[in-house]
């Protein structure tokens, strides 16, 4: 994603006046929301001196409110498009060599933030490669200002208002305005943290005690490890692997009768959970290593007799980063790439 900053006051200059009308948000209208906002960081537990800082300095940004309502919709009846050229388009031989790069640069703290973590090198290299290129598009947007201001829009409020408080947070922690910025939506660093997941998860890897995720390569790499930690990794299996799928297949009989805890069209795809060794019985052949007793689920991105996919809880603990099969597989064969 282009990322674009907008110096204060200008940002209104960037939607025409008769479409920023439509939105029927203004300058004046926020300032007017700022009462509240400064209401809840109080109770949050932000230092007064912090809020009297920061508080006159904020201003609406129509950019963010724009980029926010132009993202896609969808529901569950949308097609699901093929991922062939998603995948030809985003696992690049240019990302791979650079990814290896790093691999290398980085090999032995790396090593130690697997074992730390239990998370394989090349899957933390591949969503730092996903995620900014390796530190080259990591967002420019005023964290503060792009909050606040979609707080102020409502749709989304208390998650935003939230991620506000929290980046007031890492102010008092210790960080510059000028250092807490990222995309419009509040993902920040080289490993595209939202506020509030800093503070819980971000890690020291350079060995410095700060977690720095974004003048640290070594911090955003191990902050990365500990997110997938916390999210279910288990050490000692892969994320999943291709597959071999007889076109007999009874995919009504494999079907998943499990709600979805979360992101129910990305879930929607996957086949309920059963061992290796019974897929296997059911004529479903892995092309990778994976243990036979490994807990696993089918995954057919491109339909039935296209390259299918065995995916593991490691699979899961990448969706809890970004809720895409199309975000998951592209890391995980991202990663096999990088470390082959």
């Amino acid at each position: 994603m282009r990322m674009f900053r907008f110096v204060a006051g200008l940002s209104l200059a960037f939607l025409s006046a008769p479409a920023f009308a439509q939105t029927g948000l203004s300058q004046a209208g926020f300032e007017a929301y700022l009462p509240v906002l400064r209401a809840e960081a109080l109770r949050a537990g932000v230092r007064p001196d912090t809020i009297a800082r920061v508080f006159p300095t904020l201003t609406f940004s129509a950019r963010t409110i724009q980029l926010d309502r132009q993202q896609p919709g969808g529901g569950p009846n949308r097609p699901n498009p093929p991922y062939a050229p998603y995948r030809a388009r985003h696992i690049t031989q240019a990302l791979i060599d650079r990814g290896r790069s790093r691999l290398a640069a980085y090999y032995a703290p790396l090593q130690a933030i697997s074992r730390r973590t239990g998370v394989p090198p090349a899957i933390m290299i591949a969503i730092w490669g996903k995620e900014t290129g390796y530190g080259t598009i990591m967002g420019n947007f005023d964290l503060l200002n792009s909050l606040a201001s979609l707080a102020y829009e409502g749709r989304r409020r208390a998650l935003f208002t939230g991620e506000f408080v929290a980046t007031l947070r890492m102010l008092e922690r210790g960080f510059s305005r000028s250092t807490l910025v990222g995309s419009w939506a509040g993902a920040t660093g080289h490993s595209q943290f939202l506020p509030s997941v800093y503070l819980r998860l971000a890690i020291d890897g350079d060995g410095d005690g700060r977690a720095d995720i974004w003048r640290s390569q070594l911090d955003a790499l191990a902050s990365i490890g500990n997110y997938l930690r916390n999210a279910g990794w288990q050490a000692g299996i892969p994320w999943g692997v291709a597959a071999q799928v007889p076109l007999s297949l009874d995919r009504r009989a494999i079907a998943n009768r499990t709600p979805a805890p979360r992101c129910a069209p990305v879930f929607a795809r996957h086949s309920r959970m059963m061992t290796v060794r019974e897929w296997r019985r059911m004529g479903v052949l892995p092309f990778g290593a994976i243990p036979e007793d490994t807990m696993a689920s089918l995954i057919e991105p491109d339909g039935p007799g296209r390259t299918a996919y065995l995916t593991t809880q490691n699979y899961r603990a990448i969706l809890d980063y970004n809720c895409s099969n199309f975000y998951a597989l592209t890391i995980g064969l991202l990663a096999n790439a990088i470390g082959r």
